[in-house]
């Protein structure tokens, strides 16, 4: 049962337009779900492994809300890299991060009109933000999508969600089987899940269906034993 913590604002979402927005990709059952969790609450984790459609699904929710105008932009961040690591790379900030962004392109084109989701990426109504750019910006009326969220760290995770401001979701996405970090104690999504026993108004959900090759899983189990 969640204590009386209480988060500040309760999310109410607008009221949404008779035509349902089409997308190019349905949801399965289990994602329905975590879709529904979304929509109620303010901070969502999502989990799961590689393919179960964690980023699919967030990134579905946040185009409809941005097209219903229940929020005024989508904002997406990876932990990706540091300042020092994408300084020297060619181009502005998205370009830079380009090479680590495609999988949130892939889904973005995936579930809507290409040419649509690239105006809207060019004038930043779905703003691309590198994690070391995140400090002292506050994201109000915004969906925020943060994936791979197995790689942030304690402090990052703070930070990050300091970011939320009113009006706005977020939905963090992750899969602690695929930490990248030197030292894997020092993910901030290990965390997360305990949180929902304290705070009203933050949700995890659980994605277990692959979508993936069915001779992905076993292959991978195997490569694993012989590497261990």
């Amino acid at each position: 049962m969640p204590s009386n913590h209480h988060t500040d604002e309760v999310f109410s979402p607008k009221r949404r337009p008779k035509k349902p927005i089409k997308f190019n990709v349905q949801l399965n059952e289990e994602q329905k779900i975590a879709k529904s969790k979304i929509i109620e609450a303010p901070i969502t984790v999502i989990k799961g492994m590689a393919g179960s459609g964690k980023t699919l699904v967030a990134t579905q929710v946040a185009l409809d809300m941005l097209f219903t105008k229940q929020v005024e932009k989508v904002v997406i961040t990876r932990p990706t890299v540091s300042k020092e690591d994408i300084g020297f790379l060619p181009g502005d900030i998205r370009e830079k991060m380009d090479p680590w962004l495609a999988p949130i392109y892939h889904n973005l084109h995936m579930l809507y009109n290409k040419e649509k989701i690239q105006k809207l990426l060019d004038d930043e109504t779905i703003e691309i933000v590198p994690f070391a750019f995140l400090r002292g910006r506050t994201f109000l009326n915004s969906f925020v999508i943060v994936d791979e969220a197995q790689n942030v760290t304690h402090s990052q995770m703070e930070t990050v969600i300091g970011r939320l401001g009113k009006g706005s979701k977020m939905v963090i996405c992750g899969d602690l089987a695929q930490i990248d970090l030197k030292d894997k104690r020092e993910t901030g999504f290990s965390f997360l899940a305990r949180v929902e026993e304290h705070v009203a108004g933050f949700k995890t959900a659980t994605l277990e269906y692959n979508h993936r090759h069915q001779i992905v899983a076993p292959v991978l189990e195997v490569y694993k034993t012989f590497r261990d």
